[in-house]
């Protein structure tokens, strides 16, 4: 329908193919964007409404979080229906009115694909469970038999994600696998009804317009041969790197190959994208080799704490691996799952610096909504309106994930802020007033303005985005400095001032600069080299 669009959009990169090897890409979470219907859920028309402050922050692209069809067990991502939108966030018309508005302004779609479980409410599943043991439905997800006496014990000793056991029993005594919530049952991999209809529902959003997919637990499809026992008492965790036998298996591969043929047959590069957590970025790599995924989330960088000597081999170990399979690297601060960058990081002028320094590298960037507005955690929402499901678990994980997907605040200073007529459905904090994109606007000093003259600087340049090395200069303990043909960038990650001949001239700093050659603490500085 609007496959035409995407392929008119223009590639930027002067030398290498592909615009994603230096986008940055932009995610929305959507029921925390923008409300455009007053019930306190952010939905795709409020989204529609805000894609012209997208364009004139200067991104490339937007990721949107699932708006599938779901009762909502885990925020959308336990999917009921692939080709259906949930009323909470509007209709199918709306999806593609974001997709053709998108287009119009030369943004981006790439759209949340989450292909390792799906909704207890699939038609598939409870059809499944209609039929019972033995039948055909059933093996489309991994139903077994108990262990013990009469079938009381779970077929093996995986945990769940979210905590407890990885297995919940049916009432004909058979149990079946869910990685996260029960609500997510774990799809079989090995069927290949389950390929054929996933790569049917790629075609679907592919011929809607989508640009691409950013694929949920990229790394979980296939479980090892005979579901093995871990053998360990370990708790898991959502965003580690363990070596388990349900994660990062070798049969992934042949999956994003057979992917990759179906957005090939797409004019206009459409791109697979994978949440792929690993125990090393090389196991990473492998998702990127030529005929298979484009990129991979780089984790090991959103991990790495304020420390010059850790950031530098993070920056150096991701740009190493990519390298052998001619992948860009991503860099990536926050997202929905973790506590927001400027709160990790201890203060808003490392976050300020943070976002420097990521958006200096070479390749691709990911900006999560808000952190833009140097939006901090919100750490003291009362547990009465949490809704992260591992909350509840009282051997999950930390459950406080609803603190970084608090809505972000538009305009005015009393809550909702702008983000609609109806509240929201997380409560904002008072001093976000002063964190508002209408606040910020226009103020040379807001973090809002700083995002937007970095990605300016940086579309400018040609010597910024794509690429895969950085050239390291001589700088102090606890400095990082670069060049990058005639741009250079300095980060000083420490409590003080330091002093550091300039390299050049000031093109935009994370801080104010009251000498050349001083470089102030928790400060990053752009130079014309």
């Amino acid at each position: 329908m609007t496959q035409h669009l995407a392929d008119a959009l223009p590639t930027s990169t002067g030398t290498l193919p592909g615009w994603w090897r230096e986008a940055v890409i932009y995610q929305v979470y959507p029921r925390s964007f923008a409300d455009s219907n007053g019930d306190g859920m952010g939905d795709l028309e409020g989204i529609r409404s805000r894609l012209p402050y997208l364009k004139e922050l200067g991104v490339d692209a937007v990721w949107l979080s699932p708006f599938y069809a779901s009762p909502q067990a885990d925020a959308g991502y336990d999917v009921a229906d692939y080709r259906a939108i949930d009323p909470m966030f509007g209709t199918l018309h709306d999806a593609d009115a974001v997709i053709r508005e998108a287009h119009a302004l030369d943004l981006r779609i790439i759209v949340d694909l989450v292909p390792n479980h799906c909704s207890d409410q699939h038609e598939w599943f409870k059809q499944a469970l209609r039929e019972g043991p033995g039948t055909p439905l059933r093996e489309r997800f991994h139903f077994r038999p108990g262990q013990g006496e009469s079938g009381e014990l779970p077929p093996n000793d995986w945990e769940s994600i979210f905590g407890g056991p990885a297995w919940t029993r049916v009432a004909d005594g058979e149990w079946y696998l869910h990685l996260f919530a029960p609500e997510q049952p774990d799809f079989n991999w090995e069927h290949p009804a389950v390929q054929d209809e996933f790569r049917s529902i790629l075609r679907f959003w592919l011929d809607l317009g989508a640009d691409g997919f950013r694929i949920d637990v990229a790394h979980g499809l296939v479980k090892a041969p005979g579901l093995p026992d871990l053998g360990r008492d370990e708790q898991l965790k959502l965003l580690g790197n363990q070596v388990l036998p349900f994660f990062d298996q070798d049969g992934v591969h042949e999956i994003y190959r057979s992917w990759r043929r179906v957005l090939d047959e797409y004019a206009g590069d459409r791109i697979g994208v994978a949440e792929a957590w690993t125990p090393s970025a090389d196991r990473t790599a492998l998702y990127l080799r030529p005929d298979e995924l484009h990129q991979a989330f780089n984790f090991h960088y959103l991990n790495t704490g304020w420390d010059a000597e850790a950031l530098r081999g993070a920056i150096d170990d991701s740009l190493d691996s990519m390298r052998p399979v001619g992948a860009p690297t991503t860099w990536v601060l926050s997202n929905h799952d973790v506590v927001r960058h400027r709160t990790r990081f201890g203060s808003l002028d490392r976050a300020r610096a943070a976002a420097l320094l990521m958006l200096a590298l070479p390749g691709s960037a990911y900006v999560y909504q808000g952190e833009e507005l140097g939006l901090p955690e919100v750490t003291d929402l009362p547990d009465e309106v949490r809704q992260d499901p591992s909350f509840f678990k009282a051997n999950g994980q930390d459950g406080l994930r609803d603190g970084c997907r608090v809505p972000i605040p538009w305009s005015g200073d009393q809550a909702p802020y702008g983000f609609g007529s109806g509240g929201s459905w997380l409560p904002q904090p008072a001093e976000w007033a002063g964190l508002s994109v209408e606040a910020q606007t226009g103020d040379p000093d807001s973090t809002l303005e700083l995002y937007r003259s970095a990605l300016r600087i940086r579309r400018e340049r040609a010597d910024l985005g794509a690429g895969d090395a950085v050239e390291w200069l001589a700088a102090p303990a606890g400095v990082l400095a670069f060049r990058r043909g005639g741009f250079v960038c300095t980060v000083n990650t420490t409590p003080g001032a330091v002093r550091l001949p300039a390299p050049g001239t000031v093109l935009l700093a994370s801080g104010p600069l009251a000498e050349p050659d001083v470089l102030p603490a928790d400060t990053a500085v752009w130079w014309q080299g």
